[in-house]
């Protein structure tokens, strides 16, 4: 066993836990970055809503809570902390708890699936500017590789997505059932330069060749978007693929969040809400397969993740076309996409 670690670090994206920290925390997303003021206070509404309380923050307490005792049951005995990028706990501050507590080398486990920029590298950057805040004797942090092809990933995505079909009456055959996967869209420029599109076109695959769905029953498309509505983002929209599958004669819908790990703020206003509705209004039966949150497989696979870290004659699984992603990232990879000039 490994002892070069005296830690674990959860890295998360935070979320506003009361209505007065809804603005500041939008400010906090969206810093250096070109996305109108009538965007972001159209956002705050989304969180207004929900009585301006992100879901997400008490969710990673719920997936420290499960992991807790999973990582205890098979010896491994490290603290366990947790930062954020854009809210409380920020990140700074827990680097600092971490040295004032004597920690020198952690595993930092950033809760997101796939690889792009917003999504791993800006995590590595947030730790290094955490780092140099906090100054002489702050620990080093080394990076959990993404786990999209794990197969204990996709197990639980297939529970999922299972437990969504099985709400169809009886009477509805799985063959007239189709599935659209969504994941959070980025702009092309940021697409363009890392896999976050071929991981997880593989991860939709393999839970649908599980669940042994055909290829024409199943799409990977995209939600959330933000910019400038001239730049182009991945898609299509989960909206435009609800009316174009409904359009085709579908009549019964499942919408798995397979990006996201949690059902947060954007899977509760962006499906439960804008596409539940847009489904309603189609006459069309959706139902919304839940994110992988506690599931006991996804509990299980963040403490192979960490074990295969601490021991190196762990196996590193991966199923697929892909073998395990890297522990240690290229230097050039997942950049930032260059930012538009404004017109």
């Amino acid at each position: 066993m490994n002892s070069a670690y005296d830690a674990i670090l959860l890295i998360g994206f935070g979320g506003p836990e009361g209505p007065d920290d809804v603005i500041p925390f939008l400010e906090n997303v969206l810093r250096g970055r070109n996305v109108p003021r009538e965007r972001m206070l159209e956002v705050a509404e989304h969180y207004n809503h929900f009585g301006g309380v992100s879901p997400i923050n008490g969710q990673v307490r719920e997936l420290m809570d499960a992991l807790r005792p999973e990582l205890e049951s098979h010896g491994v005995d490290l603290p366990m902390y947790w930062g954020n990028r854009n809210w409380h706990p920020m990140l700074t501050d827990t680097m600092q708890s971490m040295k004032d507590d004597g920690i020198q080398k952690a595993l930092g486990l950033v809760l997101a699936a796939y690889s792009s920029y917003s999504s791993c590298r800006q995590y590595r950057e947030d730790v290094a500017k955490s780092q140099d805040a906090v100054g002489d004797g702050v620990p080093e942090v080394d990076k959990i590789r993404v786990f999209y092809n794990h197969p204990l990933f996709i197990d639980a995505n297939v529970d999922r997505v299972r437990h969504a079909m099985n709400a169809f009456a009886a009477s509805s055959p799985a063959s007239d059932i189709h599935i659209a996967f969504t994941a959070h869209s980025i702009p092309m420029s940021m697409a363009n330069h890392c896999n976050y599109e071929r991981q997880l076109q593989e991860t939709c695959r393999l839970v649908a060749e599980s669940l042994e769905v055909s290829e024409d029953r199943w799409q990977l498309v995209y939600q959330s978007r933000s910019g400038r509505p001239q730049d182009p983002w991945l898609e299509p929209d989960i909206l435009d693929h609800i009316q174009q599958v409904h359009d085709e004669g579908v009549q019964n819908l499942v919408v798995m969040p397979i990006g996201f790990l949690s059902d947060h703020m954007e899977v509760l206003f962006d499906l439960d809400e804008e596409a539940q509705e847009k489904a309603d209004e189609l006459g069309m039966q959706m139902v919304r397969a839940k994110s992988v949150g506690t599931h006991p497989k996804f509990v299980q696979m963040l403490r192979e993740l960490i074990q295969e870290r601490l021991d190196s004659d762990i196996p590193r699984r991966a199923i697929g076309e892909f073998g395990p992603n890297h522990d240690v990232c290229p230097v050039d990879c997942c950049p930032a996409p260059a930012r538009p000039q404004r017109r």
